[in-house]
């Protein structure tokens, strides 16, 4: 991890940085896609063959509801414990985040409202690479459940036991034993044994993310992720936690990025020192290693100001603020924020029920985390009685002339 000036030349590079196209994700996406639409099962196991191994092709895409059983019976009671308590969590946030029905009286005679309902089929990724991650699929399972979807399906390449019997807990019956682009495609254009999903949600790795991008023309998609951020803005603060987020999240992902911005240089300096010994604690092949050697730096920057110009342009996926509330107020884009020293960003990825699934490579600009509301359709409502009509006629006319519409006006006329 390098301590760095935040000059205009540094910023430039790091927000540029995550703009390069990856042209062999695309050009592989691409092909598996075309082929997964082409052959269905066929080529599904035929790609997992080919870039996992013989070993990682499946005998049967779906795995079956004896083994998800037997994986719920074979996990211990603290993580089933734990697993309750997330869950709980999670629920209770997305609950909150439901876009509610509602109905408005604009003027006398005309009423327009909102109705909410369920997406229909909605299919999870969640990423098996690397490690298992059982708190995606509650990340991606809850709201969607919470929102009312009736199918929902569970993409994983390497479904562990503890997944599995999260699957199970959550009620969740169609899991498939599948991952990267070929995922993707099945899961947007079907096979002969998936039915295709109208939404697809959740990470993966740079061929999931491209192929998210080429499907999402007929199906839609909650976002396409890119590698793990991770920005923490400090004046002051505790090197030993500072670091401590800065690794964590960098154990995500070889490309993550990790980042303290700050005014002091002697902050830079402990937080620098302090990754080091917290690295050299963890296994020969944590990713956190690489990520932080190749896209680990603290930012000197030469005022406070510049510090968060610079972290509301980078709009990093996890922000934190160990200094507290103080600077929330100032800063316009990030996926999450923590707030205050003890805030740890682990406790977000797996038990505060925030979700995080969270816009990355600067997308927060733009769009926030997963939540219920991307399960659901908000209808608009509209009823006008005969009195509400004949007050908005001068109103339709008046644009039906001027937009040279005059069916417009002719169909609001023919009623009076």
């Amino acid at each position: 991890m390098q301590v760095l000036p935040l000059t205009v030349a540094v910023a430039t590079r790091l927000l540029e940085r995550r703009r390069r196209p990856d042209a062999l994700a695309e050009a592989t996406a691409r092909r598996i896609v075309a082929d997964v639409r082409r052959r269905g099962d066929v080529a599904v196991a035929s790609w997992t063959r080919r870039l996992d191994g013989p070993e990682a092709a499946p005998a049967k895409l779906r795995v079956t509801p004896q083994v998800i059983a037997r994986a719920q019976r074979a996990i211990g009671a603290d993580f089933r414990r734990s697993l309750a308590r997330a869950a709980r969590n999670i629920r209770r946030v997305a609950r909150r985040q439901m876009p509610q029905a509602w109905t408005v009286r604009v003027e006398p005679g005309v009423r327009v409202g909102q109705i909410v309902r369920p997406l229909a089929a909605v299919g999870c990724y969640v990423p098996g690479g690397r490690y298992p991650l059982v708190s995606t699929l509650l990340m991606t399972v809850l709201p969607a459940q919470v929102a009312g979807v009736p199918r929902i399906v569970v993409a994983c390449p390497r479904p562990s036991r503890e997944l599995l019997a999260a699957a199970g807990a959550l009620g969740v019956s169609e899991v498939l034993r599948v991952g990267g682009a070929q995922a993707i495609a099945a899961l947007a254009y079907g096979t002969e044994t998936i039915a295709p999903v109208e939404k697809i949600v959740g990470p993966g790795n740079r061929w999931v993310a491209a192929a998210k991008r080429l499907v999402s023309g007929d199906v839609a998609v909650d976002m396409v992720a890119g590698p793990t951020e991770v920005l923490v803005l400090a004046t002051r603060g505790d090197a030993r936690y500072i670091a401590a987020d800065l690794v964590a999240q960098a154990e995500h992902d070889p490309d993550a990025v990790a980042l303290l911005v700050t005014t002091s240089r002697a902050l830079a300096s402990r937080v620098q020192a302090e990754v080091r010994l917290q690295l050299a604690a963890l296994p020969a092949g944590n990713p956190a290693r690489q990520a932080l050697g190749r896209r680990g730096a603290a930012l000197v920057a030469a005022s406070l100001e510049d510090a968060i110009r610079f972290a509301s342009r980078f709009a990093p996926e996890h922000l934190s603020l160990p200094g507290g509330r103080a600077l929330l107020r100032r800063l316009d884009a990030a996926g999450s924020v923590f707030i205050g020293p003890f805030s740890a960003q682990s406790a977000g990825d797996f038990a505060t029920g925030s979700n995080h699934s969270l816009p990355t490579g600067g997308t927060a600009r733009f769009r926030g985390g997963l939540g219920a509301a991307d399960f659901v359709r908000c209808i608009s409502v509209q009823e006008i009685t005969r009195v509400g009509l004949r007050r908005l006629a001068p109103v339709v006319r008046a644009f039906a002339e001027a937009e040279g519409l005059a069916a417009h006006a002719r169909a609001v006329e023919i009623r009076l």
